[in-house]
């Protein structure tokens, strides 16, 4: 667990820093935007517009007054920092942190890559008035208490604009429903399928919910048991309807995001879905289709049927673990509401989540999965996992959030090893 006890004064000075020159114009800048008539169809049909990028140079032709958010994660703001045009900053925030002699190199590393984080962030909020998902180290992603106090310190800096993503993890679960009590925004990144978000919407009540769409569409085409298209429309669709009627149900907030949008038509055949957070390419592709808006209707309720390659069982894959949420998933959480889950650590839960017929959601990884996972990148191989998912050890779902995260991490590493390039002597 990382112990930022003496952190008070740092968290003060380094809010200053990022803020000493940000000058936002809440509730000012919509006018200034043109509108499109396809964005507002969409928005007509009850769909949150979010252009999926960090680029302030990509985001400028497309941003409309339909709009609302920006999203950023470990691999966009990579890209950001690789390009050298924050290296200066780096070094003035490196001799800030020198003030702080008792910060480990660990502590140091999280902290500036926080000041990156939040400093690009609050440019955006600037430049558009929008709200920013603003993404936590990976290192934090197994560490309930220092997940939830970056969160808070994300949130202290732009209480205006800053979401904070939360990757979904059991201690990212558990840290999610922390801050949800507390009144924190919750992006809950990384999920996959209907089931994930059940629980996560449940258990952790954040604002939003995710499925990674265009991931899943390219585990089926890469592996070859489909021709890759509407897999991922599908469980965003189910996912969609499960989080709408929680939110009958259970009164719970979260509302879904469509995320990792592929291709231009992916915004049609997803009309009416609570969010959808959509790259620059493909937002641009879907205004060159031509389109007359009266065309673009909702999809709610729709059922997609993905083709499968010849021999292929879906099920033995787990594409089912992708939009049916079980007996199983429904009564483990049923039961889990029951505890005292402020008590729980992360691998309390994971036990509890094995123990009520769920252990192939929440799956305790070993290292050598943890790192054939990694080897592979955030497309997993069918052959290193077959097994594995035919004995319902692990569900396609689970495994798509390990090698997401692990991609998210490599991405994260890469950001902190130009950091440290940066500074060295």
């Amino acid at each position: 667990m990382l112990e930022l006890d003496f952190s008070k004064g740092l968290a003060e000075e380094v809010n200053a820093f990022v803020r000493r020159d940000f000058k936002p114009r809440f509730g000012k800048l919509a006018k200034s935007f043109p509108s499109h008539p396809l964005w507002q169809r969409l928005r007509g049909l009850g769909t949150d517009l979010w252009l999926d990028t960090g680029n302030i140079a990509e985001i400028q032709p497309l941003w409309t007054r339909e709009f609302s958010a920006v999203t950023t994660n470990n691999t966009l703001l990579n890209r950001e920092v690789q390009s050298g045009r924050y290296d200066n900053l780096i070094r003035q925030a490196a001799r800030l942190l020198d003030g702080y002699p008792r910060l480990s190199p660990r502590q140091r590393m999280l902290e500036l890559a926080f000041i990156l984080n939040a400093y690009h962030a609050l440019r955006l909020v600037e430049r558009f008035d929008a709200l920013v998902s603003v993404e936590e180290h990976t290192d934090l992603a197994d560490d309930v208490d220092a997940a939830v106090q970056y969160a808070r310190r994300y949130r202290a800096i732009c209480p205006e604009r800053f979401i904070v993503k939360i990757p979904l993890t059991a201690a990212g679960l558990l840290a999610t429903r922390r801050l949800a009590a507390e009144g924190v925004p919750v992006n809950h990144t990384l999920g996959f399928s209907a089931r994930q978000n059940y629980v996560v919407a449940r258990i952790g009540r954040p604002e939003y919910v995710n499925v990674f769409l265009g991931r899943l569409n390219a585990f089926a085409a890469d592996n070859r048991l489909g021709d890759g298209s509407l897999v991922g429309e599908r469980a965003t669709l189910a996912s969609q309807k499960v989080i709408t009627a929680l939110r009958r149900s259970h009164n719970v907030p979260s509302k879904q995001i469509g995320a990792s949008f592929r291709e231009a038509g992916q915004v049609m055949d997803l009309a009416g879905i609570d969010v959808m957070t959509i790259p620059t390419k493909v937002a641009g592709g879907f205004l060159n289709l031509g389109l007359d808006p009266d065309a673009v209707e909702s999809k709610i309720g729709h059922i997609y049927e993905p083709a499968w390659a010849p021999g292929v069982d879906p099920r033995a894959v787990r594409f089912d673990t992708l939009w049916e949420v079980d007996r199983a998933v429904v009564d483990g959480v049923d039961a889990a509401e029951r505890e005292n889950l402020s008590d729980f650590r992360p691998d309390d839960l994971v036990a509890f989540f094995a123990d009520h017929g769920c252990g192939d959601l929440l799956v305790r990884w070993t290292p050598e999965q943890a790192a054939a996972s990694a080897a592979e990148g955030k497309i997993p191989k069918i052959g290193t996992w077959r097994d594995l998912l035919a004995r319902k050890a692990i569900g396609l779902d689970s495994l798509m959030n390990l090698a997401g995260f692990n991609s998210f991490a490599a991405d994260q590493k890469a950001m902190d090893d130009h950091v440290a390039k940066v500074l060295a002597p």
